[in-house]
């Protein structure tokens, strides 16, 4: 089978399984990225008891002040949901697509990351469970999940890489 068919075959397949979620990506792409809409992902994250909030109580994803869902990588809710029920602990997303995070291919608002606030629960979590692999350009710590996802501590809140979906 052509990659293009079985791109086509998969996109097809991914509209009849799961309606309201796209499959993006070229035919040169190692893997498809399949992107949510925001209520897709507040759907997701009710599910499991993860709340949000943002500075600007929106969720705009042109607006900085504004946590947004738009646009974000399937597998980076999914990891959201595997972080909550392996941890436990309460989970609020205080950034996800929204504009004014860094730039780059694994950014915010390319849909990879999301920022979880801090508390104790889930700082003693990460630090428990995951491996310390030193410091991250801007002097943030930075553990790894054995999945791969990174968690970095950026102070007042987690800064995630998910790569994937954590062992959903």
């Amino acid at each position: 089978m052509s990659v293009m068919k079985a791109r086509a075959a998969l996109t097809a397949l991914a509209l009849v399984v799961a309606p309201g979620v796209a499959v993006l990506g070229t035919a040169t792409d190692a893997f498809a990225v399949t992107k949510i809409s925001h209520a897709t992902a507040t759907s997701m994250f009710r599910q499991v008891g993860i709340t949000w909030s943002s500075s600007g109580n929106c969720s705009d994803r042109n607006n900085s002040t504004c946590t947004s869902f738009e646009q974000l990588n399937l597998a980076t809710a999914q990891g959201a949901q595997t972080l909550k029920r392996a941890a436990g602990c309460a989970l609020n997303i205080t950034g996800g697509t929204e504009t004014g995070h860094a730039s780059g291919t694994y950014s915010h608002w390319n849909g990879y990351k999301l920022d979880y606030g801090k508390n104790t629960c889930v700082t003693a979590y990460i630090k428990n469970n995951f491996t310390y692999i030193g410091l991250r350009g801007d002097g943030a710590p930075q553990y790894k999940a054995a999945s791969g996802n990174i968690y970095a501590d950026e102070g007042n809140h987690w800064d995630v890489l998910y790569y994937n979906c954590g062992g959903c």
